[in-house]
């Protein structure tokens, strides 16, 4: 069954590259997740993203809580990036490695407790290697212990607007409380690239060579797709197979997830295939066409709709195409929701509010609340948008609405695939 599996999902990967390489029309794929075995359909979450604007342009079960595995470190290096930003530490700082870090499992860099490496050898140990050790020794000197680093990337975490996940540690090995989503990653991805486009080449980087030894990056992508440049692998018995990847093409930048593969080929294939199936749907759409990535997977698309995953609590997804006529750029993807009774506007005393991100920039807050704005007026009619600091950061808000508003603008912006958290009136 296995191995069945791994041949179809195979299979699925070749002919997507075969549809992207041709003019003609693709020649459709049936798609995997439906050809996978009960169990790897379980573990199974996809989506891909427009690095640029967030735009989603295909989710399965995106929501769907999964064990990240070492997607995790993308986190760690998040805030190694921030604390380097910030003055707090320098790249030729030295990082101990405890005996706590040195005794972890695998894959690890192997240096003795005791031992010390910089904090640039440990970037790229933790990119590239993917070593435990390495990111329990950092999580250790940026919070003083595994448990407390944790914690702020958690907090880290909801202030980018990753709502469902939960860190427990800095190296993604098995822990129960460690979920995240397809979804969040793919936050977390674009966040890295925004915030630290200084340091996020060195997802891209093949290989480092550590005393003496060359150590290949476990991203398989890099070696075989061009335009990859990051980001992160994974895997743990539970989570199955993940990737985090980003390809350039044509100047357009996407993001794909792809969580609980069977096998680290059939992993990548699927990524690989979702990429290729992205970049030719933006191509057809710029030219007019009328046309989704999950149309070119050759899903079910009942009157025009796709029906997404409900399974393990995902959102319930369908995705339609809206364009009046054809014209370049004219078309778009949008996530339609059952009607709902309209709020009543919110009274002065109402206080609820809605956060929309949390960023490094003031400008990039003031252009996200523009964003939010321009695509969402009807939902925050009536709030004040504000962008204040706190933590460090620069947060995007709408003040001033009710609970039900606030509640019912979160699911409306969430549904596009854009952040948003509903913040309660403090006491």
């Amino acid at each position: 069954m296995f191995q069945h599996a791994r041949r179809l999902f195979v299979a699925f990967g070749a002919a997507a590259a075969v549809a992207f390489a041709s003019t003609a029309p693709p020649a459709y794929a049936q798609p995997v997740f439906q050809q996978l075995s009960t169990a790897s359909q379980t573990k199974y979450a996809a989506i891909v993203v427009d690095a640029k604007t967030g735009e989603v342009l295909y989710a399965k079960r995106a929501d769907a809580p999964r064990y990240p595995a070492s997607i995790t470190k993308v986190m760690t290096l998040y805030l190694t990036f921030e604390a380097l930003a910030a003055g707090k530490i320098r790249l030729d700082d030295p990082v101990v490695i405890s005996p706590r870090a040195a005794a972890q499992s695998p894959t690890k860099l192997g240096v003795p407790a005791g031992g010390t490496i910089t904090v640039s050898e440990a970037m790229q140990a933790l990119a590239i290697k993917s070593a435990n050790d390495v990111a329990v020794a950092m999580a250790e000197k940026l919070g003083g212990t595994e448990s407390r680093f944790a914690a702020l990337m958690t907090l880290r975490a909801k202030e980018l607007g990753m709502t469902n996940t939960h860190f427990a540690n800095a190296s993604g090995l098995p822990d129960s409380r460690q979920l995240s989503t397809a979804r969040d990653i793919a936050i977390l991805s674009r966040a890295v690239m925004r915030d630290y486009p200084q340091y996020y080449k060195l997802f891209s980087q093949r290989e480092m060579t550590f005393r003496g030894q060359t150590l290949r990056n476990h991203n398989g992508l890099l070696h075989r797709m061009p335009g990859v440049d990051g980001l992160k692998t994974g895997f743990t018995n539970a989570s199955g197979f993940n990737l985090a990847v980003s390809a350039v093409r044509d100047n357009r930048r996407l993001i794909a997830v792809v969580m609980g593969g069977p096998t680290t080929r059939a992993r990548d294939d699927n990524a690989q295939s979702l990429l290729l199936t992205g970049f030719d749907v933006v191509r057809r759409r710029e030219l007019g066409e009328r046309i989704t990535i999950a149309q070119n997977l050759f899903e079910p698309e009942p009157t025009g709709r796709v029906q997404g995953s409900t399974e393990q609590g995902d959102q319930d997804l369908k995705i339609v195409l809206a364009s009046a006529a054809p014209a370049p750029r004219a078309s778009r993807i949008e996530i339609v929701e059952p009607k709902s009774k309209k709020s009543a506007p919110a009274k002065a005393a109402e206080k609820w509010a809605v956060q929309v991100g949390a960023f490094k920039a003031r400008s990039d807050a003031k252009e996200q609340i523009d964003l939010i704005e321009k695509r969402f007026g009807k939902q925050v009619a009536g709030a004040k948008p504000v962008t204040d600091k706190a933590a460090g950061r620069y947060r995007s808000r709408f003040v001033g609405l009710s609970e039900r508003e606030a509640k019912t603008a979160c699911k409306a912006i969430k549904a596009k695939g854009m952040a948003c958290q509903v913040i309660e009136p403090s006491a």
